[in-house]
């Protein structure tokens, strides 16, 4: 109990320091058309918003009735529950502090969004990760001795280690020495999908999951750890390496019982929570260890008189590794820790919406032949020049089917939302799930149409009813599938490569098909992750 009241003060002093930090400046290269803006108490907005007190709410001991299991809200998931209370509740309610969680607010207004994006400094406070952080700066002080990676920390510590590793991680050309290397694993990919599928039906078995688990997995790996584990084919069996997939899908299945259930670990170390525990050593022992082989491997290649690489060859963990080894080691496990259900839920999305669309597949595979003539044609460096009806598909993929149900900050200045005066300190949880697919956001919504990501022709601006653009968001706030701003995702280029590399030797390969239902094809666990059997069916395409 000690430790956890010191660790509560840290957590407190952390998002107060964050908050003092506030600035309007905020920056973001990916959405030019978003410039900061100032709220402050002496607005008139603020003058004529409505007290924070009126908005609708929900105190404490409802909320705890409501979410123990013979509770109104207590069998659903997250994503149910946050629909449903919209619907008792209307588009925008608070909650009261409870349980060691600030006072929050719930919005499904893309304008509020909009303001707490263009609010929230250079040192944006998220929420969450409460446990993750636990287990970092408490019970594993010994091994990360202050160098807590991204996910969990907020304040000058977080802007530290994300200054670091943002030149490294977050420049294409960096990104681009692992192109040659994530194409092998993608050969692989292929081969293992010919291996596995029925002669007769050409379908993958129900567990196809697993091999895409894999796939992602190895080819994190290529960037994390600078070397090709054999997930795949040669390495299947090794221990570890199944050890490490079953500890992922752990993470995630205990993160979400913890990360949205009722916060009694804070208080008694629940069996959950215990477990949870458990997991996140596993997942760093296991890490830890592969990150380690990785940097001695390098090590022993200097030591022995390999020529060391030109700056600009150099692959991201050696750039680290010069930088700071421990930093090294942290941002190489997040990766692994970040990037595999991550990419793999994003990937069946993508799979699913070009088998149900099989004209818009077609139409993607033609794209692709432009740059693979053959089948076994090699990619070049700049072939992701050229590909923009790909990326378009994985946009309009990630809307289909979000990643995660929104965004979340804690306000660093007092702010306007929905008409009324919300104090700094609040926890705003954006909600967008609901918003993707609503007809009052997207025209078509439920259509899926990846030419509303495509830059119009001259005919087709001429004529509104064909232009692309027509078919666009209400807001740019409500698509995020990356974060926004300072805060969005470090891995961003490297998950989008891969799955560039990914759909585009599938689909030059295959014709993809899924012929069962795909109603609930997704579950929430801490992220969307497939709820339904992948029995796709691979038809090999003609050279």
């Amino acid at each position: 109990m000690i430790k956890y009241k010191q660790y509560s003060r840290a957590i407190v002093a952390l998002r107060q320091r964050g908050a003092q930090q506030y600035s309007t400046n905020v920056t973001n290269a990916s959405q030019p058309d978003v410039k900061a803006t100032t709220t402050t108490t002496i607005s008139p907005e603020w003058q004529e918003a409505k007290p924070f007190e009126e908005m609708p709410s929900m105190n404490s001991w409802p909320i705890i009735k409501n979410m123990l299991p013979w509770g109104k809200y207590g069998k659903m998931e997250p994503t149910q529950f946050l629909m449903a209370l919209r619907d008792d509740m209307g588009p925008i309610v608070r909650t009261a502090a409870f349980m060691g969680r600030p006072p929050t607010v719930i919005t499904h207004n893309p304008h509020d969004f909009e303001m707490v994006f263009r609010n929230e400094g250079i040192w944006p406070i998220r929420p969450g990760g409460d446990a993750q952080m636990y287990h970092r700066t408490v019970l594993r002080e010994d091994f990360f001795q202050g160098v807590t990676g991204l996910v969990s920390v907020n304040g000058e510590k977080w802007g530290n280690f994300r200054s670091t590793v943002n030149p490294v991680l977050m420049q294409p050309k960096n990104v681009r020495l692992y192109l040659n290397k994530m194409a092998q694993v993608n050969d692989e990919f292929m081969a293992r999908i010919r291996q596995i599928r029925d002669p007769e039906t050409l379908e993958v078995p129900a567990s196809f999951q697993e091999e895409m688990n894999r796939w992602t997995l190895e080819s994190v790996s290529v960037v994390a750890l600078d070397k090709q584990l054999g997930l795949i084919t040669t390495n299947r069996d090794n221990p570890d390496l199944k050890k490490l997939i079953g500890l992922l899908n752990d993470f995630f299945e205990l993160g979400q019982k913890i990360e949205f259930g009722l916060p009694f670990w804070k208080y008694i170390k629940t069996p959950t929570f215990k477990l949870f525990m458990k997991t996140l050593d596993g997942l760093l022992e296991i890490g830890n260890k592969y990150v380690n082989e990785a940097i001695d491997r390098l090590e022993a290649e200097r030591q022995s008189g390999v020529p060391e690489k030109p700056e600009n060859e150099k692959s991201v963990l050696e750039k680290l590794i010069k930088i700071d080894r421990k930093i090294a080691t942290v941002m190489a496990i997040d990766m692994i820790l970040a990037g595999v259900d991550t990419t793999s839920t994003t990937f069946t999305a993508l799979l699913l919406c070009l088998a149900k669309n099989p004209e818009k597949q077609e139409k993607l595979r033609e794209e692709i032949r432009q740059i693979l003539p053959r089948k076994d044609s090699q990619f070049e460096p700049s072939s992701l020049n050229h590909i923009p009806y790909t990326r378009a598909c994985i946009k309009e993929a990630l809307r289909m089917y979000p990643l995660t149900l929104g965004n979340a900050r804690i306000l660093a200045n007092d702010t306007v939302l929905s008409g009324y005066r919300v104090p700094k300190g609040t926890l705003v949880s954006m909600i967008s799930t609901g918003l993707l697919q609503d007809d009052n956001h997207y025209t078509k919504a439920k259509e899926y149409l990846p030419e509303r990501w495509m830059r119009p022709t001259k005919e087709e601006t001429e004529d509104s009813a064909t232009c692309p653009h027509a078919l666009k968001a209400s807001s740019p706030f409500i698509y995020l599938p990356f974060g926004f701003g300072p805060r969005s995702c470090v891995g961003r280029r490297i998950v989008e490569m891969e799955l560039e590399l990914g759909i585009a030797r599938l689909v030059r390969n295959f014709r993809i098909e899924f012929n069962y239902p795909t109603e609930n094809a997704f579950k929430f666990k801490l992220i969307n992750v497939p709820n339904i059997p992948l029995k796709f069916k691979f038809t090999d395409v003609e050279n």
